[in-house]
């Protein structure tokens, strides 16, 4: 990691933009800054203010308050001396299809003041590196997606710009390019540039920004490294349980129930998945194959440190109930896209999926969450164990409801 000392390379002071007729603003006194040589992810919900926040920064907007500067340079007042500065990455292709990939880099090189000799040869440099050579003079309509969004990025780096703002740098990618533009994104960091990154794919961005700021109505709802936000704001785990309560029972409160087991953060209900092909939704409700391997798991880590109900999740565990349980997930346990998984349709048979997001080990707290199933002639018809990620963050602050 390079060191992040110095004045920072982007600078946003108290932002506000509110377009003509609304009436709310779009930005709302957004303020954060961004050092040389740091990944910075910009991450919200669609309308959140993210696309009016980059714009504004890359000069395409004037802001209706506030500050921003690029190097040191307010895009407001000097916008032509702030975009030598920056470079752009967008989403969809706007790619010159006039012009070779070659003639791309070139034209883009010299129109930020290259001489024409220096830029054939970045030009060269570039797609060397990004594996384009061999394709530098077809027709730009032949090019893949993949293929495209390497262009657009090497075209992005001709003028070697100070901050590189990536809008959706993956989307639809196959695995190859995906690994090969987050590469390049290393090795720009590692140069002292400075990204700013707007993504959907948080989880997959989690493993490469530095810090992370999430808005939400044009306001930094928070902003850390993904490691401090996740455990600040998800817990240390997360616990799913497919329960069938009892008939005289109420799912809200048998959902507070488990909710209010030492060691719970936070309890909340979700809708269940469809039944999955080959799934048995006429049959005995309980837990096999990978459910059982998950309690069996957490029997384990249970005994081994000795908690009390060890014994009963192992004999839980030997139980050979028949179950809809998905492929085996992380730290051994039933896959979070499994029968436990998310955002799944209405389920059947009056079942209830309840998260549990903890403070504590799951096999600390399974036992005694078995406990208050049993004390009201609940079943256990599935079990989920996964660890928090930067989306259950996400969620968490924004809510699950689509915008």
């Amino acid at each position: 990691m390079p060191s992040r000392d110095g004045p920072a390379v982007v600078e946003v002071a108290d932002l506000v933009k509110r377009y003509p007729r609304s009436d709310a603003n779009a930005v709302d006194g957004l303020s954060f800054t961004v050092a040389p040589g740091e990944i910075f992810g910009l991450f919200g919900p669609n309308g959140a203010g993210k696309s009016t926040t980059v714009g504004i920064l890359t000069t395409r907007l004037r802001a209706t308050g506030g500050r921003a500067l690029i190097g040191g340079v307010d895009v407001r007042r000097d916008p032509a001396t702030a975009r030598a500065q920056l470079a752009v990455v967008p989403q969809h292709n706007n790619l010159d299809r006039a012009l070779t990939p070659r003639q791309n880099l070139v034209y883009h090189a010299t129109y930020h003041g290259l001489p024409r000799r220096e830029a054939e040869s970045r030009a060269e440099e570039l797609l060397d590196r990004f594996g384009l050579t061999e394709r530098a003079d077809r027709r730009i309509e032949a090019y893949s997606g993949g293929l495209a969004q390497r262009l657009m990025i090497a075209r992005a780096l001709t003028h070697e710009p100070a901050v590189l703002f990536l809008d959706e740098p993956t989307n639809a990618l196959d695995p190859q390019t995906r690994l090969l533009i987050w590469g390049q994104i290393r090795q720009l960091r590692e140069r002292g540039v400075a990204i700013v990154l707007t993504t959907h794919a948080m989880n997959e961005a989690a493993r490469m920004v530095d810090r992370v700021g999430i808005v939400d109505q044009g306001r930094l709802l928070t902003l850390d490294t993904p490691e401090n936000l996740v455990r600040g704001l998800a817990g240390d785990a997360i616990l799913d349980l497919t329960v069938t309560p009892a008939a005289a029972d109420d799912p809200d409160a048998l959902a507070a129930a488990l909710g209010g087991l030492d060691g719970v953060r936070k309890a909340e209900r979700l809708a269940l998945p469809a039944a999955p092909a080959g799934g048995r939704p006429g049959g005995r409700p309980g837990l096999a194959g990978a459910g059982g391997a998950a309690l069996a798991a957490l029997a384990a880590r249970a005994g081994a440190g000795g908690r009390a109900g060890a014994g009963g999740l192992a004999a839980l565990a030997g139980a050979g109930l028949t179950g809809r349980n998905g492929a085996a997930g992380h730290n051994g346990a039933a896959g979070r896209g499994g029968a436990a998984g998310r955002n799944g349709a209405a389920g059947d048979g009056g079942r209830l999926r309840v998260r549990l997001h903890l403070a504590t080990d799951p096999a600390a707290l399974l036992g005694a969450a078995v406990t208050v199933l049993t004390g009201r002639s609940a079943t256990l018809n599935a079990i989920d164990v996964g660890e928090p990620s930067l989306e259950d963050v996400f969620i968490e602050l924004t809510g699950r409801e689509p915008r």
